[in-house]
């Protein structure tokens, strides 16, 4: 056995049984760093199969990013166990059947599948090697040559969904203080401070 398949088979394993534990561990924290594990597991897969960049992008933003803030997030919240496992069996009975007419649809799909009359074609067709084109170099021109209109809709997408977070975030609820950033910077000392005369062994 060759070193790629040693290492493809150890990777492969990893990233299972990582994937698995994600959802039997019972402890939110140890699903997130399972979930860690499962995404460096795959990165190491993609740097197998020639694909660097899609590997540095996994260990770069899901795990420097995306999984330490679910990190941070879960460790800082105050989570009831019990209210959660309640709310999950109550709703048990939906999921199962959200997840039954999923799978159906899946096999509907499934059972119709046909391929494409150029396939057999595009198969044959002539690839250029690898060794003349980098993995980087070839996600780019596909996305700013090919896709390049694609690509553009979707950042639009992802702009507008940020400004709906934004506007969402700084919407007046009644009754909700709100921090007043030029009213604190402006403010003089006789408003922020106030001077006690505490008698001797009163306190304050």
């Amino acid at each position: 056995m060759t070193i790629t398949a040693l290492a493809f088979y150890v990777f492969a394993a990893a990233a299972i049984a990582s994937a698995l534990l994600v959802i039997l561990a019972r402890n939110p924290v140890h699903s997130v760093l399972w979930l860690i594990l499962a995404f460096v597991s795959s990165a190491g897969l993609m740097v197998l199969l020639g694909a660097e960049f899609v590997a540095m992008l996994l260990v770069i933003v899901y795990v420097g990013a995306v999984m330490v803030l679910f990190l941070f997030v879960v460790m800082m919240l105050d989570i009831d166990f019990a209210e959660l496992r309640q709310g999950m069996a109550e709703y048990l009975p939906l999921g199962a059947l959200v997840g039954l007419i999923v799978l159906v649809e899946l096999g509907l799909v499934i059972g119709h599948w046909t391929l494409a009359g150029a396939a057999p074609e595009l198969r044959e067709a002539a690839v250029p090697a690898p060794s003349e084109l980098a993995n980087a170099e070839a996600l780019g021109r596909i996305l700013y040559d090919r896709y390049v209109y694609l690509f553009e809709v979707a950042g639009l997408i992802l702009l507008v969904a940020m400004i709906g977070a934004i506007v969402l975030t700084l919407y007046h609820k009644p009754g909700v203080k709100r921090q007043d950033v030029l009213q604190q910077m402006w403010r003089r000392r006789e408003e922020a401070v106030e001077l006690k005369d505490v008698e001797p062994g009163q306190g304050v």
